[in-house]
């Protein structure tokens, strides 16, 4: 008896517990539709702007489609999640919980693919556009620096070029002075020395006057360069920024392209290669043939001399070519949306934010699906009448009054009809 008197308590616990919540969700029922539509109007309107991004034109029409898909958005949002908030709560089977999940689940990928990656764009678009620009201009600044350097280095040629060309006048002074042949004067070895010290110094002359050139485009280009930072965190619409930024970006990449085409090392590498090809041997100018014989030696050992000194100069020069050239910068406009999804790395809060505005009503779900399991597991068990409260019950009893009232008056019509109804004469009389 004891027994069975504490498993009544305990049953009579688990009904008031299971009516607790009922009366919880009551209340909450009261005001979560107008919640979950505050939701959906509020993702509505940044699709709505997530969309107006994306169009090109800005007229009536463009206005009237992104309004429609915005307000699409917004009906599928809310319709979605009622079903589910009603359904996934109420359902008991396993196989029917896994379905409605499984219809969550893809319904929410929807509601991501049409509204919250435009909900991102239009939280995090104009950020996520600069950001695109400082990349930009991150990559114009690698480029002008490396194309400068290239050039520089080539400039640093000229060094190599004065010393070859001072190693030819020495060798010629010294032929003047007859160390070299044994014979003094200008003959045809100090005129071959002479050519090629003259051939050096327009060389070397060629390469001076390219660096102010070399100067001032750097110059020019790292005064770009701070126009392009400056657009990135100007205030303002960052479209009309895109738009001076992309002018500015055209002639970024025409300095850097200058600077390139002003490197001076293919034209050693030339000079090089010309300065032992091209040798004009002068007539041997000795009054006898053992002078002539003499001479010639010379000249071999001024040829082998010269060879040496032309593999030197284009080695140095070869290697200053072959130096790896700036990349291509190509800098290619986007659109807010576009840019949110290229750096989406960037803008996890941003995103974060977007997606749950979407999403939140999951997570009503799942309290409710919780709430009614709770309810549920609270009733098992207890017969229907044991759960019926007093203003159930005062109901229940007034309507079985009004159904024994209803069967006795419908027991007692056909006597008062009887009674009431008029004697008819009898046909037969």
């Amino acid at each position: 008896m004891d027994s069975n008197q504490r498993m009544s308590r305990a049953e009579a616990q688990g009904v008031r517990y299971a009516r607790e919540l009922e009366g919880h969700l009551g209340w909450l029922d009261t005001f979560s539709g107008a919640a979950l539509g505050i939701l959906a109007v509020a993702s509505g309107i940044y699709t709505y702007l997530g969309v107006s991004s994306l169009l090109d034109d800005d007229g009536a029409l463009s206005i009237f489609a992104a309004l429609a898909y915005s307000m699409a958005v917004s009906v599928a949002i809310f319709v979605f999640w009622s079903y589910l908030m009603r359904l996934l709560p109420a359902v008991r089977t396993a196989g029917a919980r896994l379905g409605l999940m499984g219809s969550m689940v893809l319904g929410s990928l929807a509601i991501i693919a049409m509204s919250s990656w435009l909900n991102a764009a239009a939280l995090a678009g104009a950020a996520a556009v600069e950001q695109h620009l400082a990349r930009t201009v991150q990559q114009y600044q690698a480029a002008l620096e490396r194309a400068n350097t290239l050039a520089v280095s080539a400039q640093g040629l000229q060094r190599d070029v004065a010393r070859v060309r001072q190693s030819f006048e020495d060798l010629s002074a010294q032929e003047a002075a007859g160390d070299l042949s044994g014979l003094a004067g200008r003959g045809a070895v100090f005129r071959i020395l002479r050519q090629k010290a003259e051939e050096l110094a327009a060389l070397e002359t060629q390469i001076a006057g390219q660096e102010g050139l070399v100067v001032e485009a750097f110059t020019t280009g790292n005064e770009i360069l701070s126009r392009m930072r400056g657009l990135t965190v100007e205030p303002g619409p960052v479209e009309a920024r895109s738009v001076e930024f992309s002018e500015e970006a055209v002639r970024l990449a025409g300095i850097i392209t200058r600077l390139r085409q002003l490197s001076v090392a293919p034209l050693v590498v030339r000079a090089a290669s010309d300065l032992s090809a091209s040798v004009v041997l002068p007539r041997l100018d000795g009054s006898t043939a053992a002078i002539q014989a003499g001479q010639q030696a010379t000249i071999d050992s001024v040829l082998t001399v010269l060879g040496q000194r032309a593999d030197t100069l284009r080695a140095a020069a070869e290697a200053v070519a072959a130096m790896a050239p700036p990349t291509d910068i190509t800098y290619t406009p986007i659109s807010t949306a576009d840019a949110v999804i290229r750096y989406a790395g960037n803008f996890i809060p941003s995103w974060a934010g977007a997606i749950a505005i979407d999403l939140l009503p999951a997570v009503l779900v799942f309290i409710l699906m919780i709430t009614q399991a709770a309810i549920r597991s609270g009733r098992d068990g207890v017969a229907m009448e044991d759960t019926m409260t007093l203003a159930e019950l005062r109901a229940a009893l007034s309507a079985l009054r009004d159904v024994e009232l209803a069967l006795e008056r419908d027991a007692e019509a056909p006597g008062r009809r009887a009674a009431v109804a008029p004697t008819l004469p009898d046909p037969a009389e």
